[in-house]
């Protein structure tokens, strides 16, 4: 099975692109990375070069992969940093497109705009509050809450944030990052509306002097790829959390700046490892 890609691209470090094929590869996936951006790094560095790449760059390359005949091989796209609002667009055309000659075809977009604060342009911004589709998305709390406008403190407001999101048509809405009372006492989780049903996985939580970058790119790729192989939300999870809590551990021991992505093999991931999940009573 193959999966487009499109999102940013580091040539130093793992976030967007870089975050996401190996674990897909590992996973048996063969994947078509498409790059919205190439920087030299992560901007958290304070630092970098690269360029922007323009809407007609991105259209060139999706073309030249349909030029092939091979888009029937294709089972899903996958969607994350977007430079800009002419990238936001052209991405969603593509999937329209695409969707529409084959109906089966999965779209998961992770919204990326921020963590505590947001760092996108306005304009990216605003089209994913005036624009969000997709089958499934992985938003952050942050994320949730910006684009959702509802503050998410209580089991109440979880309820109405994902009742908004399945409200656009999103029929799978995973948040990841969550910290609230009524949720294992304010430890870390992450949870998952669907079927009119709320579900959560706790955490573990790393204190790291500084948190590396690509973490939801790491996520939205390996729960894509789980749910992709099983079309079981729930175990998705599952071991979604479980993989990326190994590749954190093992960042958060080596004290590294940079997602330990190398150092987890998906194969590893077994139903005697998994966290245990918990529903949401209404």
């Amino acid at each position: 099975m193959s999966i487009l890609s499109i999102q940013s691209h580091v040539a130093y470090g793992y976030v967007g692109n870089k975050a996401a094929v190996f674990p897909l590869q590992s996973m048996g996936y063969d994947v078509w990375p498409v790059n919205t951006v190439q920087f030299s790094n992560q901007t958290g560095y304070g630092k970098w070069q690269g360029e922007i790449f323009s809407r007609e760059h991105i259209r060139s390359v999706v073309n030249g992969i349909l030029d092939l005949g091979v888009m029937n091989q294709c089972e899903a796209i996958l969607s994350g940093y977007m430079g800009s609002r002419e990238i936001c667009h052209e991405v969603q055309d593509i999937v329209k497109s695409l969707k529409a000659k084959n109906p089966n075809l999965l779209y998961l977009c992770d919204p990326v705009i921020g963590n505590t604060s947001c760092y996108v342009k306005p304009e990216v911004l605003e089209f994913f509050k005036t624009s969000l589709w997709a089958d499934i998305i992985t938003p952050n709390h942050f994320e949730a809450e910006t684009l959702s406008g509802i503050k998410i403190d209580t089991v109440s407001d979880l309820k109405k944030a994902v009742q908004f999101f399945h409200g656009l048509g999103i029929n799978i809405v995973v948040i990841t990052g969550i910290k609230m009372p009524d949720i294992f006492n304010n430890e870390l989780s992450v949870v998952m509306s669907l079927n009119n049903s709320c579900h959560a996985v706790k955490a573990n939580e790393y204190i790291f002097e500084t948190p590396p970058n690509g973490t939801g790119d790491l996520f939205s790729a390996v729960f894509l790829g789980s749910y992709l192989s099983t079309k079981d939300a729930l175990t998705s999870l599952q071991k979604t959390v479980y993989f990326c809590d190994q590749v954190l551990k093992n960042t958060f021991d080596t004290r590294s700046k940079e997602l330990k992505i190398l150092s987890v093999s998906y194969d590893t991931v077994n139903d005697g490892n998994l966290p245990k999940i918990f529903s949401i009573p209404e």
